[in-house]
């Protein structure tokens, strides 16, 4: 039969084609707790419901349960990177072995399509930022009452200290190398403008608890000679210290010094963020600051299921959230890389070492 005219194979179809009451099939198919059916004939329902096709009803499921077992993560209109790809990975994977689905999307700012929540109806929808009042009138349209940010508990990217507390980490390291006078590399997308102010937010801030001047920001691109200039530009205020925003923008601004004949790190030492494989495997090695995104992604799968159906969410040290990772760019000598520094929520940071 053609697609229009296939038969969705139901529970019924399967208790027709063994022989068995539609409550023993059903009482299989959906896992019911509490009832003795024999372990052989539980394989039979099994095995056959698989050779007829059967997929079970999500809407169905989702009424008699009350729960969809699916967590919507809304993201922000970024090109989302490395880190938050393996962070979404670990948290999937760590759903996925309770029980729940982890559900991406965009939050584009056209806004055209039909929201993912009236699709899925999901038990929760988590957000880096406040939704606004159309938004939460639609999902509160849809029954779904677990949303974060809510009004009442309202979060911002400061509330997210692994995506922010490194770029401290960034200027204290050049500060710890010797260098007074400390630029920023920012990127040229207009998208990352949310995470970008947060960053440099904090940047400034570290600034200031050392006593240094505030950080010259210039953006950066591959695509044009930006980098090219603000190197020039950097060079003639004296700073010699770079902070990128990530490991990109720390390539663009390395490759743009060489280029132009500065010496890095001797004339220009320049730090990443987010040690991305491109970091250790650039020439000269890029220093750059690690997200533990193991962690991270198990701690925010375990804050999803708190969140959709009250597991005790259990309090974490986030001191090995983000550390820096010294690579040529910034130590010429320092050969292997090494861990050097440890953040805390509230900007500070304490150092350690191996060989």
């Amino acid at each position: 039969m053609g697609a229009s005219e296939r038969k969705r194979v139901t529970a019924a179809d399967v208790a027709r084609s063994l022989g068995l009451s539609r409550a023993t099939v059903g009482f299989v198919l959906n896992d019911t707790p509490g009832q003795t059916i024999p372990e052989s004939t539980r394989r039979r329902v099994l095995a056959e419901a698989a050779r007829l096709g059967y997929r079970p009803h999500r809407a169905a499921q989702t009424l008699r349960r009350g729960s969809s077992k699916v967590i919507l993560f809304v993201l922000p209109d970024w090109a989302a990177g490395l880190p938050m790809q393996q962070h979404l990975d670990e948290a999937a994977l760590a759903l996925d072995e309770a029980g729940y689905t982890l559900v991406t999307c965009m939050r584009y700012a056209a806004g055209r399509a039909r929201p993912l929540w009236e699709l899925l109806t999901p038990d929760v929808v988590l957000g880096f930022s406040p939704f606004d009042a159309a938004e939460l009138a639609s999902m509160r349209a849809c029954g779904i009452t677990r949303i974060v940010p809510a009004p009442e508990q309202p979060v911002t990217l400061d509330d997210w200290p692994a995506l922010t507390a490194g770029t401290a980490l960034q200027v204290e390291h050049l500060h710890d190398q010797g260098h007074q006078r400390i630029g920023f590399a920012a990127p040229a997308d207009p998208r990352r403008s949310l995470l970008l102010e947060t960053r440099l937010r904090t940047a400034q801030q570290a600034a200031v608890r050392l006593g240094l001047d505030p950080i010259d920001v210039r953006p950066v691109d591959h695509g044009d000679d930006s980098a090219q200039s603000a190197v020039r530009d950097w060079r003639e205020t004296g700073v010699t210290g770079i902070a990128a925003y990530n490991d990109d923008a720390a390539a663009v601004v390395v490759g743009a010094a060489i280029r132009a004949g500065v010496s890095v790190p001797g004339e220009l030492a320049v730090i990443g963020h987010d040690d991305t494989p491109l970091a250790g495997l650039f020439v000269p090695s890029i220093s750059s600051v690690r997200i533990d995104i193991v962690n991270l992604g198990r701690h925010f799968a375990a804050f999803a299921l708190h969140e959709a159906d009250g597991r005790p969410l259990l309090p974490r040290d986030t001191k090995g959230d983000t550390l820096v990772i010294v690579r040529e760019s910034t130590q010429a000598d320092s050969g292997t890389a090494r861990e050097v520094a440890f953040a805390y929520p509230d900007g500070s940071s304490v150092s350690a070492s191996r060989p």
